[in-house]
């Protein structure tokens, strides 16, 4: 009967729970509506008020600068660019001191020759094969500036002078590693070795930390595949210069340096193979094959993450063209090449020393010092040597002579041009 009166279909009309929900949201509707009136007419009357329209302007602009600025604290920083590791590649007697010394001089670089002798030094009694783990992990982490490495192979009351050859790195020869010379200058290992070898070792890592290249000449890897893991290590920009000489140059230099070099050609092939008559060409065997299967790994490029990140470079070519054969290989690098640079290039392989002595970088004549191997061996030296890296000189391009006569004809060419790797 009720629906009847109301005009409403029985299955329409509103239950009582519907009918309170809606007067209680029509209340509070206009209980808003009159709060809002009364809120405006308020500010209304303070506006009036010039004090108050600038006390509105002020928290207004506040409110801007708190939510709309951005906070000097939450600032995006501008990012310090990567380092980039550079690791010359190498073998005793190959033009390696020389070429570290053109990365070392450069401002940008902090530069070690030869870290991985601590490791040969303090386990001897191995072979290159079980201790190249040790090797690469100690290089690792000279790239990443972590020196604690050297605190499994040195003094806990090390200094900086302790380490192998220090002085013939610009970068600890100069601030902040040594107050007394420049970042930019160039500096003599000799003059280095007597002013700041009585720093803290604290001062390698401090130093290391400065540079945007982390450059290591090294002698002890004999196969590029141990450092695949450094190539792919993200925290790493690895690239590898792979430096050869003529192996016949190479055996006669190590003719003159045979003391120098005994403890790493045991570790090399072994005590028993560096004895008799024999002894130095097994050593020569392992480095020609050495470099042949680094030279094959790094040429043909087969993983992707080998491209553009592997040069090889002759010695050879070095000394013929050094200004453009160092430009190659900065541009690889990254580095600039500067006037100073250029000028110390020219001058350090334009001078008139023999390069006999063993690390010795002083100025010299490098073309005549390269082929002097061709005057001073003897030709059934010259034939052992070209029978035991016959596969590795083809390959590098190194032509071999047949007689004597060949060998003492400087006309005679023994370099294959190469096509430039850029």
């Amino acid at each position: 009967m009720h629906s009847y009166l109301c005009g409403c279909p029985e299955e329409q009309q509103p239950s009582t729970t519907q009918q309170r929900t809606r007067v209680r949201a029509a209340l509070l509707e206009s209980g808003l509506v009159v709060l809002q009136e009364t809120l405006l007419r308020s500010l209304a009357t303070m506006v009036k008020s010039r004090r108050v329209q600038v006390l509105l302007i002020l928290v207004v602009m506040s409110f801007l600068l708190i939510y709309f600025l951005p906070c000097s604290n939450n600032a995006p920083k501008e990012e310090k660019p990567s380092p980039v590791h550079i690791l010359i590649l190498s073998s005793w007697r190959s033009g390696s001191s020389f070429t570290g010394q053109i990365f070392s001089q450069h401002p940008s670089v902090f530069y070690l020759m030869e870290p991985a002798w601590h490791v040969w030094v303090k386990m001897y009694q191995n072979s290159a094969k079980v201790l190249r783990m040790a090797v690469r992990d100690l290089v690792r982490s000279v790239f990443l500036c972590d020196m604690s490495v050297f605190d499994a192979y040195m003094s806990s009351q090390k200094k900086k002078s302790d380490l192998f050859q220090w002085e013939s790195s610009r970068a600890l020869c100069s601030p902040p590693a040594c107050d007394l010379f420049s970042r930019s200058d160039i500096i003599t290992a000799d003059n280095c070795r007597i002013i700041c070898g009585e720093y803290p070792f604290s001062k390698v890592e401090e130093a290391c930390k400065t540079y945007s290249h982390v450059v290591i000449k090294e002698v002890r890897f004999f196969d590029l595949k141990v450092l695949y893991p450094l190539l792919t290590d993200p925290s790493l920009n690895l690239k590898i210069i792979h430096l050869v000489r003529d192996p016949r140059a190479v055996f006669r230099s190590r003719e003159n340096t045979v003391a120098n070099l005994k403890r790493d050609s045991d570790i090399v092939v072994g005590s028993q193979g560096t004895q008799g008559e024999m002894g130095p060409y097994n050593t020569m065997e392992v480095i020609c094959k050495s470099h042949a299967e680094i030279y094959n790994a790094g040429s043909q490029a087969t993983p992707s993450f080998l491209k553009d990140r592997y040069l090889l470079v002759r010695y050879e070519d070095i000394v013929r063209d050094p200004l453009a054969k160092v430009a190659q290989m900065y541009r690889f690098a990254e580095l600039h090449f500067t006037p100073e640079l250029q000028k110390w290039v020219h001058n350090i392989t334009h001078g008139k020393g023999q390069g006999a002595k063993a690390f010795d970088i002083g100025s010299r004549d490098a073309l005549r010092v390269s082929q002097a191997w061709r005057k001073a061996l003897p030709f059934q030296k010259i034939e052992k040597v070209q029978n035991l890296c016959k596969d590795a000189m083809d390959l590098l391009g190194y032509r071999l002579v047949q007689s004597e006569k060949e060998q003492k004809n400087m006309s005679l060419d023994l370099l294959f041009a190469r096509n430039s790797s850029e």
